[in-house]
């Protein structure tokens, strides 16, 4: 295992080649969005999850050689984000064989069950994340910190070091290496400073693990906006199992768990944007990642145009329009078939359009 994770880490721009390509592929496979797809969803599902192993090896590659000893430890080492990924990488298979072996009604269990299980995986990241917004679901680790922010703070470092050693003219930078040469030998004839050094990095192993917050310590702390955005995260890992429970009982011809879900999601992204208007404390300030986790989250609306009974009876009739309207269109006539043809197809399946 240690050996494809060097290689995976050495190849990662040939891997990610490879995966793009393949997972294309699947959608091209024979017998797609059929009565009989268990082999072809079966297939993405395997790819879904060599790619998301890959990923994590990836991510989770030391920046350093030391990294690994100045990295704080993490509240919790169960990897929640990965097994989440993996989830989704195996629904739609789930789904697809409860559909053929139990029916089109009974298929409804199996999804409750595979929700149920993603609400307790992203309730259990909330908590162990200190309550952080969930990032494309709980898949991508929210560490609290703006990326932007930090390299501009490291490349003003980097640029301000530079400029105080006139490195950006010949001879600062020969004086830079001179100096730098001179302080090494200094520090190496000194028998204190291999001392120094040794507690220096029993320190940085001997770090204490960061204290991880109690809910009653973040909503003491934060106030009302903690709450705002508690619910709103709250709200949005709740509503898929909710949804899904509703077109159990209901059927998904109802209108009702439609519009349930949807308000649901209304609110819930009305208290998380709330949450960061009426802030008063900077650690609530949302950083990047979470604004556009925020846009994300907008964009995902759309897919209750997709979603019965609206598809049924609005959403379908003006694909249809449209296909009829472009089909004497040379190649954007056929183009637009084709995408048709797949949203039509993808449509069938509650995992495509879920959005959880």
């Amino acid at each position: 295992m240690e050996a494809y994770k060097i290689w995976v880490r050495k190849n990662k721009e040939y891997v990610h080649s490879l995966e793009s390509l393949a997972n294309g592929l699947t959608w091209l496979l024979p017998e797609r969005f059929s009565e009989s797809e268990i082999v072809p969803e079966a297939v993405t599902s395997i790819l879904g999850i060599v790619t998301s192993i890959n990923d994590h090896i990836i991510e989770t590659t030391p920046s350093t050689p030391s990294h690994m000893h100045t990295t704080p430890p993490q509240p919790s080492s169960f990897p929640y984000s990965l097994c989440l990924t993996l989830m989704k990488d195996v629904e739609t298979l789930v789904e697809v064989m409860a559909q053929h072996f139990y029916g089109d009604d009974n298929k409804w269990n199996f999804i409750a069950v595979t929700e149920a299980t993603k609400v307790l995986a992203r309730l259990a990241l909330l908590r162990n994340s200190g309550y952080k917004m969930l990032l494309h679901g709980g898949e991508t680790m929210n560490d609290g910190k703006d990326p932007k922010d930090a390299n501009q703070q490291q490349k003003r470092g980097r640029l301000l070091q530079q400029g105080r050693n006139g490195i950006f003219t010949p001879e600062g930078r020969a004086l830079s290496a001179m100096n730098s040469f001179g302080e090494n030998a200094r520090k190496l004839s000194d028998p204190t400073w291999f001392r120094r050094a040794e507690h220096h990095q029993r320190a940085i192993m001997e770090l204490p693990e960061t204290k991880r917050p109690t809910l009653s310590t973040f909503l003491s702390k934060n106030g009302l906006p903690g709450k705002l955005l508690l619910m709103g995260e709250l709200m949005f890992i709740a509503r898929p199992l909710i949804y899904v429970l509703l077109i159990r009982k209901y059927g998904s011809r109802s209108w009702l768990p439609w519009f349930t879900s949807l308000t649901i999601d209304l609110i819930g992204m009305s208290s998380s944007m709330i949450s960061s208007i009426c802030q008063k404390d900077r650690q609530l300030h949302l950083t990047d990642p979470e604004k556009d986790e925020l846009r994300r989250r907008k964009l995902l609306l759309a897919l209750y145009l997709m979603r019965d009974p609206c598809f049924g009876r609005y959403t379908r009739q003006k694909l249809e329009s449209t296909e009829k309207t472009l089909e004497y269109v040379p190649v954007f006539g056929f183009l637009a078939a084709k995408l048709i043809e797949l949203l039509v197809g993808a449509q069938t399946r509650y995992t495509y359009m879920s959005g959880s």
